[in-house]
């Protein structure tokens, strides 16, 4: 079975180092993106199982990334986990409403990251498995 693999979106260096070594640690590949451009580039290139996002993006930010990934069939499947430091409650229904599967404020609680991203993650393989 292969790995699952997670793209961290942030423009913090640290945080996304520290996320990446986190969930390499269970078991996950990463792949990275620092900016709102480049996240949508890296998606179409990677195309990974699941998408951690921060919404305070220079170069566009989580939203319209959000936006641009609902809009395209090829990328509209990827959950998007968005992990922000941007303001609660107007933010989660906002990025809810825009295709995110679940909302954390920074810092999040790993445990609680973890968990999410392991309900999320067995979604996606079986939406995307071969019929046998």
């Amino acid at each position: 079975m292969t790995k699952s693999k997670i793209m961290i979106v942030d423009d913090d260096p640290d945080l996304r180092q520290a996320l990446r070594l986190r969930l390499r640690a269970n078991k996950y590949d990463t792949v990275n993106a620092g900016d709102g451009y480049s996240a949508i580039a890296m998606a179409y290139k990677e195309r990974p199982d699941l998408i951690i996002l921060d919404l305070g993006l220079p170069a566009g930010d989580g939203f319209v990334v959000l936006e641009r990934l609902q809009k395209d069939d090829r990328l509209s499947a990827i959950p998007v986990i968005v992990l922000t430091a941007s303001d609660a409650q107007s933010s989660e229904r906002r990025a809810l409403q825009a295709g995110a599967s679940a909302f954390f404020q920074k810092p999040a609680d790993n445990a609680e990251l973890l968990e999410v991203i392991r309900a999320t993650l067995p979604k996606v393989a079986k939406e995307t498995a071969l019929p046998s």
